[in-house]
């Protein structure tokens, strides 16, 4: 759980989770239904908040426990919060990281850094260009040359780049 919401914020991100479906997510939706009643990818990826963004199926990946994409309302404020401004920048961090780290081995390598690549050029640049690319991220961030970047290398590359987090925001 990583919420940093006030009751107030809770309600008005219950209120979009269920405006989303509200054939499928009752108004009166009981603690015990929350974490089984869930919203498919789709509907949650083509939502306005997301829609844009080019990877909006992994954001919706990382945050669903099951790692499917369909979320339970606590999966929903869970992502609501992460990309809220109350969220501090470390737990921003750990969320980026995830977010890129498609594979799900704790790293950041060479095949991560090409779908993180192609995703935020949506697809634009040639093989050689992203080759290169990954060849030089690999050349001036992997602080150990063991080809990939743990969290600690990934974390130290964006400290390094105050606005990279500022592109983690989702308005409620």
């Amino acid at each position: 759980d990583c919420t940093f919401f006030t009751r107030k914020d809770i309600l008005r991100v219950f209120k979009r989770f269920q405006s989303l479906a509200p054939d499928i997510i009752p108004l009166d939706l009981t603690s015990d239904e929350s974490s089984f009643v869930k919203i498919p990818v789709e509907v949650i990826e083509n939502m306005p908040e997301l829609k844009e963004n080019p990877f909006r199926r992994r954001i919706c990946e990382v945050f669903s426990e099951d790692g499917t994409g369909n979320m339970c309302f606590e999966d929903f404020l869970d992502m609501f919060s992460v990309f809220s401004e109350q969220a501090t920048r470390d737990v921003k961090s750990v969320y980026a990281f995830k977010i890129y780290d498609f594979d799900k081995d704790n790293y950041l390598g060479e095949q991560d850094l090409v779908n993180t690549l192609k995703a935020l050029t949506l697809d634009s640049l040639t093989k050689e260009e992203v080759e290169f690319v990954v060849r030089k991220v690999l050349e001036e961030t992997d602080l150990d040359d063991d080809g990939m970047l743990s969290y600690i290398e990934f974390e130290h590359v964006i400290s390094r780049a105050p606005e990279f987090l500022n592109t983690f925001h989702i308005r409620i």
